[in-house]
């Protein structure tokens, strides 16, 4: 394929194993002008593999909104650029939204060369199903602000993917058993395309236990794959969430909150989250 010049190419690379590099990643590498990778020690590393000696610039989240102006004249200088993270595909939890959403405000031309993602690769393997499926990153590392997250997803319908770190694994499966019950069914996802690769569909109280007793299944890359809420519980939360924005028309935000979790007996946290996304929503409307 040719490279266009004063584009933007957002490149997947693998989450493990080499071997799923496409060869359209490797044409873009090779042949851009510059890289933008999250940490170009990783990154450098992937590319000596491939006998690639593109040039690197840094792009993680602590100088990302800094660095897109550069990279935007280096675009509008005719110059062609690719954007890595450290595996699979750029943005999702990764840096690389600032200049993805800069580019397209410049009328700039922005790429997707596809690949490797945790997110699908852990739903082709769970077991779950993938037709409706909502993905929430990392969880809070705050306790509190941890369960108040999850509270907000009790009643959600659509499957739940998360990805978690290894040191706070336990805590996560903890206060998911806690929200969403021990019997809720749950797909652990282990070291993606790597040596040892797991896939285990269980019950988040028989999924704990396993990891609280099994130092292994506590290193690594962790995606979990959880159930959604039955049908009935999803539609009494949609049910809540209408009640509330009447309220909210009429209360203010706590008030209307209390009386909706009373009015259909939905958890305050949850209802109390929905009610911040409404506001948000209407004050968007407004501006």
């Amino acid at each position: 394929m040719s490279i266009v010049e004063g584009t933007l190419y957002v490149v997947a690379t693998p989450i493990g194993n080499l071997g799923d590099m496409s060869a359209r990643a490797l044409e873009i590498l090779s042949g851009v002008d510059v890289i933008a990778a999250e940490d170009t020690r990783h990154s450098r590393q992937l590319l000596r593999h491939f006998g690639i000696g593109t040039p690197l610039v840094a792009l993680h989240e602590h100088n990302e909104r800094a660095q897109v102006e550069p990279l935007i004249e280096r675009l509008r200088a005719g110059q062609t650029l690719a954007l890595v993270s450290d595996a699979g595909t750029p943005i999702v939890s990764d840096p690389g939204y600032h200049l993805v959403r800069a580019v397209h405000a410049a009328n700039g031309r922005v790429v997707s060369i596809p690949g490797p993602s945790a997110v699908i690769a852990a739903l082709s393997v769970s077991g779950q199903s993938a037709e409706r499926f909502v993905f929430e990153g990392f969880l809070p590392a705050r306790p509190a602000a941890r369960l108040q997250r999850l509270e907000a997803l009790r009643h959600e319908g659509r499957t739940l993917v998360f990805f978690e770190a290894p040191h706070r694994v336990v805590d996560a499966l903890e206060a998911m058993a806690r929200v969403f019950g021990a019997e809720r069914e749950v797909t652990y996802v282990r070291e993606l395309s790597k040596l040892y690769e797991t896939a285990r569909l269980t019950r988040l109280g028989e999924l704990l236990d396993w990891v609280r007793g099994d130092p292994l299944q506590r290193k690594g890359e962790i995606v979990i794959v959880v159930h959604g809420a039955d049908e009935a519980a999803a539609e009494d939360a949609r049910a809540g969430d209408d009640v509330l924005g009447v309220l909210l028309e009429e209360l203010p935000l706590k008030q209307a909150v209390t009386l909706a979790a009373k009015l259909t007996g939905l958890g305050r946290n949850r209802l109390y989250e929905v009610a911040l996304r409404l506001e948000k929503d209407r004050a968007k409307i407004q501006e």
